[in-house]
């Protein structure tokens, strides 16, 4: 059970809540948007959030009976336990792929970056090196095609999506999910966020190694603002469409879309 006050309104957004809630029933300071349907959008703005409601009132204090937190563990027992089964599968060919990367040119097989997550917290994102340079903080630099700092084996990598499976950790530590919008770089999000209206509510879950926006095509290059958007009304969409059974669809779909043409 929620008490649904001032002081619940970040939890709720936070934790990806499903609960319905009677029109006429008090928000006590909680931005609430109902809709034709009786759905209620959560937020500081329309379309901030969606969730369904059922809710009841117990000494003056609105209740809501919230199925997030048994969906909210069912999805992070699928992380882990995909997760760990897939590191275990993939670990012969991890191996393979760090030896390569580390025989091409100098470095660590790992590339580190700094990436947003749930309510735009830092983390570092893991990924097999595939360019000669890495990037800093503050010298970002988006990927092109016939970037010269893209290896030959790093070339491979990405056009597989081979470079992502080392996000498999960043899983396990609860990073990130298995499904989830994809994390861009944070100079990127940061420069998106200040032109894309509602493209900040994309932190409101964990970020994902596949998503809708990846199985629907949009892969590859951040160069095209059409793209973005695109990307974030996926984004969105999920946002408010998630459940256990809906990202293992997603996942099931995700190997067909495995080799991206896009990729470079």
């Amino acid at each position: 059970m929620l008490a649904i006050g001032t002081g619940a309104k970040k939890a709720l957004l936070r934790c990806e809540v499903h609960v319905a809630l009677h029109k006429e029933a008090p928000t006590a300071g909680v931005a609430m948007y109902f809709d034709d349907s009786a759905r209620v959008l959560v937020g500081e703005r329309p379309g901030a959030y969606e969730a369904s409601f059922s809710a009841e009132s117990s000494r003056g204090v609105l209740l809501a009976r919230s199925k997030a937190a048994n969906e909210s563990r069912i999805k992070r027992a699928i992380d882990v336990v995909g997760a760990a089964s897939l590191l275990l599968f993939f670990l012969p060919v991890m191996l393979l792929i760090a030896l390569a990367v580390r025989i091409e040119t100098r470095g660590p097989a790992l590339f580190r970056q700094q990436r947003y997550g749930t309510d735009r917290c830092v983390f570092l994102l893991l990924k097999f090196r595939s360019m000669t340079v890495q990037e800093t903080e503050g010298a970002f630099r988006q990927v092109s095609s016939g970037d010269e700092r893209i290896t030959r084996v790093g070339a491979f990598l990405r056009r597989t999506s081979l470079d992502e499976l080392p996000q498999l950790i960043n899983v396990l530590k609860g990073d990130m999910s298995l499904v989830g919008p994809r994390p861009h770089a944070v100079a990127m999000d940061d420069a998106f966020g200040r032109i894309l209206p509602n493209y900040n509510d994309r932190h409101l879950v964990r970020p994902g190694i596949t998503g809708l926006a990846q199985i629907e095509g949009f892969r590859g290059p951040t160069d095209g603002m059409e793209k973005i958007r695109m990307r974030l009304r996926c984004d969105r969409a999920y946002i408010r469409r998630w459940s256990p059974l809906y990202d293992i669809k997603i996942l099931l779909q995700t190997p067909l879309r495995l080799l991206n043409p896009n990729a470079f």
